[in-house]
């Protein structure tokens, strides 16, 4: 059974603007909302690997931080909101000093960067994006602008040769051909500048009025460009920077869709032009990603836990937990791998991208479970990548247990048994307005398949012999040429 920190983790983490519904589908004012606001970038180098991205289809997120020593729902337990509960105190301030001081025991030792990168690259993932600093305020790099950081020298990892989690995490990923990117919060937690300690937090925001105290404000957004400068100058090629904490944001952003938990009264504008300039200097065509705050540096939309109706007409990805949380929880259910590629089919014959959220446990292990269900990924993908990658999406996208891609003159329809199928349906019909002599086979064995061609598609016959047997698969691919 979930702990009350995980229940509560799906109603509000990462700044979720939305009420978590069960992965599927939501309304068409639902989806109309996501593309409002969406700018489209103008720099070329920009657009080119914006488009290159929406070939990638999957990637995986990885949270770790102190919150993965002590098996909680990230940062959020340090967040003084009335939906937080923290199992065994009831003392906010002894509860926030043992969250801090979890820093003197996390001690990954047992993390193996190219085991994952491996993992990660055989689960037929083709981009990974790393947590260097979550909400409270804990670098899991070498940040030279604050001592909360892993590799402080009075920490234990600090003695390790590979101290810099993000460095040794995106040098082994860039080694087996993965695109990386670099998560980062906006908000801090823990530096005297966001959360001045003269005034208790109240809430998530600043514990200060920042229009009453301008030079404190103006030092917190140096510190936080100062940080994004080193994550962008000194970590090798970075393709996605990837905001968090849309609530700091410009006062005259905030729209219906975060103006919920978007309560504090004044203007959080950390200058995302300088940063994005300042950053592509080094990083050219980088995509940048901040979320939820309408404007030229959200290259792409990130709807959180679910997946929109029909197809945004705007680059987009889902991102969405593998188990219950984005980090290690002890005991979390984990999704199988049948669970994953069919959620990945719903997303891409939509046009997304799925985003995976995973996380090792504090030795610096995955859980076997997840080394399962991602090989499992995997093995599908190696068979099957043809229907997912660098795919278009085409009507009628999901019909019923068929999901729909193309690429160049092929239409893929996906077939997706349910979770107790045991046997193919005889005949699948696929929808297509292609004209003349259509031919349809089965992607995994390239085994042709008799069909008719009838108005608006084809009638496939699947083979009696093999209806059982694929009833057992993730999904099914018919290619039809």
């Amino acid at each position: 059974m979930k702990n009350k920190f995980q229940l509560l983790f799906t109603a509000l983490v990462c700044a979720s603007a939305f009420s978590l519904h069960a992965q599927g589908d939501f309304s068409m004012e639902a989806n109309k909302s996501e593309e409002a606001g969406y700018i489209a970038p103008k720099d070329p180098l920009v657009k080119a690997n914006l488009e290159k991205w929406q070939g990638y289809k999957f990637g995986v997120l990885i949270h770790m931080g102190l919150y993965t020593q002590l098996g909680t729902v990230e940062s959020w337990g340090l967040a003084p909101e009335d939906w937080v509960t923290r199992d065994g105190y009831d003392d906010y301030y002894k509860y926030a000093t043992d969250y801090r001081n979890t820093k003197y025991k996390l001690n990954p030792t047992n993390l193996n960067s190219e085991k994952w990168a491996k993992m990660f690259k055989n689960a037929g993932a083709k981009y990974m994006i790393f947590t260097s600093k979550h909400h409270d305020g804990f670098c899991m790099y070498d940040s030279k602008f604050t001592d909360f950081k892993i590799t402080n020298p009075e920490l234990p990892y600090a003695k390790n040769a590979k101290a810099d989690v993000l460095k040794d995490v995106l040098d082994a990923s860039r080694k087996e051909g993965l695109a990386v990117g670099v998560y980062y919060s906006k908000p801090d937690w823990t530096t005297q500048n966001f959360w001045w300690s003269y005034y208790p937090p109240k809430d998530r925001n600043p514990t200060y009025d920042i229009s009453k105290f301008p030079e404190r404000w103006k030092s917190y957004v140096a510190y936080t460009q100062n940080q994004l400068n080193e994550l962008t100058t000194n970590y090798g090629k970075v393709d996605i920077l990837w905001l968090d904490g849309c609530w700091v944001r410009p006062l005259s952003t905030i729209n219906k869709k975060v103006e919920e938990f978007c309560k504090y009264p004044y203007d959080m504008d950390i200058d995302m032009k300088l940063i994005s300039e300042t950053a592509r200097k080094k990083q050219p065509g980088m995509l940048v990603v901040d979320r939820w705050v309408p404007s030229e540096y959200e290259n792409y939309l990130t709807p959180e836990q679910k997946t929109p109706e029909k197809p945004l007409t705007v680059p987009w990805e889902s991102c969405i937990t593998l188990g219950g949380a984005w980090g290690w929880v002890a005991n979390d259910h984990y999704k199988t791998s049948k669970e994953v590629v069919q959620l990945m089919t719903s997303i891409v014959v939509k046009g997304g991208n799925l985003l995976l959220g995973v996380g090792p446990d504090a030795k610096g292990e995955f859980d076997p479970k997840i080394e399962t269900t991602l090989a499992g990924v995997g093995k599908w993908l190696s068979a099957n990548g043809e229907a997912i990658y660098d795919t278009k999406p085409v009507a009628p996208y999901l019909d019923g247990k068929v999901g729909y891609t193309q690429k160049a003159n092929a239409i893929y329809g996906i077939y997706m048994p349910a979770k107790d199928e045991k046997e193919l349906p005889a005949t699948i019909t696929i929808k297509t307005d292609k004209k003349g002599s259509l031919k349809a086979s089965l992607l995994g064995t390239k085994q042709k398949l008799t069909s008719k061609k009838v108005d608006g598609g084809i009638i496939v016959t699947i083979p009696q012999e093999l209806r059982t047997t694929l009833a057992t698969q993730e999904a099914v691919v018919i290619k039809v040429s």
